[in-house]
């Protein structure tokens, strides 16, 4: 099946700087795709090129196999959900979601817009304003506002950074079933990793301008094929050249035998996490390192000796 979005060398030059470097991505239809990546490496650049907002230096964008690079951001079949959302403070949650549609003068009004509140649960609160509801439900205004066009993609730009912790991680996976029940492409634009590797189906590692890595999360946490990959996604303790993530080592007592590789070393200090403990330990070598036990695990003390173990399996190396 030919991809819905596709992005061809796609270069995006500001003054004094280089914000997209000849990135090509293909996205599948109807998956939920994510790019990822810190702060300045260019994904919301990449996501504004796409709805039309900014003008490529060079390079296609393709929507439906078409080049899109000279149309409006009206002309174009993807809808964007902004960080801060961009809701009308005067307008109820129905007259934010059904505004688009008048502007098209579409015909069946009434019909799409109760689906699509439905769709975003929000049915029996299509009179409230925006300072009446909750910040959960700000945002499911904002994507009902925009499913409700029916686009072929709709972008995402960090859509839950405005939500307080507890909240994000329900909204990940209303967000999810969302897109599912929707069949719409997602392309969500976030420096998250938990939030890429819970929701996506493929995501795309962006680094100064570049994609780094494309491929399942699965894929890409489990085998990175830089260090930068390994490090941005998750902690990873690097021991002799070689990165082991905290969640595949084990700690023994000092002396205790074991068939897998280890590090001598001693423990300088532990964090409990809830479901699990951190236990940092100073290698011999020098490294400082993390071995991340489940709650119930043998206690380790400040000062004592023990060993760092792991699987050869485990190890992640790069060139």
């Amino acid at each position: 099946m030919a991809p819905i979005l596709e992005l061809r060398k796609l270069v995006k030059h500001f003054p004094g700087q280089q914000a997209v470097r000849e990135i090509s991505l293909a996205i599948p239809r109807g998956s939920f795709f994510s790019l990822l990546g810190p702060s300045g490496c260019g994904k919301t650049t990449t996501l504004r090129l796409i709805a039309g907002f900014e003008q490529p230096t060079s390079g296609d964008i393709l929507l439906e196999g078409e080049i899109v690079n000279q149309r409006k951001p009206y002309e174009r079949n993807v809808s964007t959900v902004f960080q801060n959302y961009a809701l009308f403070p005067h307008l109820t949650a129905r007259g934010n979601v059904e505004f688009g549609l008048k502007r098209h003068r579409a015909t069946d009004i009434d019909a799409r817009v109760r689906e699509v509140l439905e769709l975003v649960g929000l049915t029996g609160k299509e009179t409230r304003r925006p300072a009446q509801l909750s910040g959960g439900e700000r945002q499911r205004v904002a994507l009902a506002r925009s499913l409700v066009l029916q686009p072929g993609v709709l972008l995402l730009d960090e859509p839950l950074a405005a939500l307080d912790p507890k909240l994000r991680k329900q909204m990940r996976g209303e967000l999810k079933a969302m897109q599912r029940r929707a069949g719409v492409t997602f392309l969500l634009v976030t420096h998250d990793q938990e939030e890429a590797l819970s929701m996506s189906d493929h995501l795309a590692v962006m680094n100064e301008g570049r994609i780094e890595q494309v491929g399942s999360p699965e894929d890409v946490y489990l085998r990175p094929r830089s260090r930068f990959v390994a490090g941005f996604l998750g902690a990873v303790n690097w021991i002799s050249g070689a990165g082991i993530r905290p969640e595949a080592v084990r700690l023994l007592p000092a002396g205790e035998s074991t068939p897998d590789r280890r590090a001598p070393g001693v423990v300088t200090g532990s964090v409990f996490l809830g479901n699990c403990v951190q236990v940092q330990v100073r290698l011999h070598s020098g490294e400082d390192t993390v071995a991340q036990l489940p709650r119930g695990a043998a206690l380790f003390q400040p000062g004592d000796a023990v060993q760092l173990a792991w699987s050869a399996a485990d190890e992640m190396t790069f060139l």
